[in-house]
């Protein structure tokens, strides 16, 4: 069974062809070729995604990724056997565009479609890697505006653990950035331009790391990068450069230690990993070796599958189709959910 994704819910048109085997429940779905356009050079101008702007571009750019895809798998339309899509969380507008063009190729070709939730994308991503984890396992979800701890027992079973009730930490890496005047995106700025500097120049709040407690709060760190930035001598490079690498400090020690408060809490010995937050360098490094002293193994999708792609929507719908949890329908509405938990599916 081939299954196409199409991932269009924010700044990124993804595609990608994903091939299940339904003889073999047990054997991994398969990467068979996968495209990406990133419009970051178009909302770079603005500081930010231009929702609109985001939509008319994924329709330039979706047929001609596919025909990338195709091309990369040595397949024609005709071989597709399910069409998946992002249906939500995300932007309105862009999720329309990807939703519109899978069921119109789906009503085209005769076949079923399948509407997938892209923060599942992103938590099942790492099954993409030459390392997959095996269930079950605690995830970490820093994708965006989204920071989340997951319980993870299998496909479709998901227990929220713990999520921020403010700013999220993609949040806090991009604003930070933009006060500091490193443009968009601001996570990658960040960070390195945080290389350069001292993580311990700045004492910087530990916002909720008290207790035991798994809810995350970064609008306070905000607010103390603010009025640390008031107070430095104009021009001073090196002094952006250690707020920078003292701010990048306080989101990784957050985020360690309440992955770690989750493993002790679950019992579990795994951790996944995922989104874009998940390609950072020092939160790799730290929780790679705060898990290390503890036997416990972590899991990571590839670099180019941490941002938004069509290969992990196309992964999630083959794991759903794998395991029963869906059934992709002759039905081409194309409703989308903008705003959809996670625990909701």
């Amino acid at each position: 069974m081939l299954i196409l994704g199409i991932e269009s819910s924010c700044d990124e048109t993804g595609v990608a062809l994903v091939e299940l085997n339904t003889a073999g429940s047990a054997q991994r779905p398969v990467l068979r070729g996968h495209a990406l356009f990133s419009q970051i050079e178009m909302h770079q101008a603005y500081g930010g995604v231009v929702p609109e702007l985001a939509s008319r571009d994924h329709i330039r750019r979706v047929m001609p990724l596919l025909r990338d895809t195709l091309a990369q798998a040595g397949c024609t339309q005709a071989d597709i056997d399910v069409v998946a899509f992002t249906r939500g969380p995300g932007l309105a507008g862009a999720l329309l565009v990807g939703a519109g063009f899978a069921c119109a190729l789906g009503l085209a070709l005769d076949r079923p479609v399948l509407g997938v939730h892209h923060l599942e994308g992103h938590l099942l991503s790492p099954f993409l890697s030459a390392d997959p984890p095996e269930f079950p396992f605690v995830a970490l979800l820093v994708s965006g505006g989204h920071t989340q701890l997951m319980e993870v027992t299998a496909v479709g079973e998901y227990t929220l653990l713990g999520e921020t009730i403010d700013d999220a930490a993609g949040e806090a890496f991009d604003k930070t950035a933009k006060m500091l005047g490193l443009g968009y995106p601001g996570g990658p700025a960040l960070a390195r331009l945080a290389e350069s500097g001292n993580p311990k120049a700045y004492k910087l709040p530990r916002p909720l790391l008290r207790g035991e407690e798994l809810d995350f709060s970064f609008a306070g760190l905000k607010t103390a990068v603010w009025t640390q930035l008031g107070r430095l001598p104009e021009g001073d490079v090196q002094a952006r450069a250690d707020l920078a690498a003292s701010t990048q400090a306080a989101i990784v020690e957050v985020l360690v230690a309440k992955s770690l408060i989750a493993l002790k809490q679950t019992g579990l010995k795994r951790l996944v990993v995922a989104g874009g937050v998940g390609a950072n360098r020092q939160l790799r490094a730290d929780l790679n070796q705060q898990c290390a002293r503890r036997g416990i193994r972590v899991h990571y999708p590839e670099l180019d599958f941490c941002t938004d792609n069509g290969a992990m929507i196309a992964m999630a719908a083959a794991m759903r189709l794998q395991t029963g949890r869906a059934e992709a329908r002759r039905e081409y509405d194309f409703n989308v959910r903008p705003r959809w938990p996670l625990d909701d599916l």
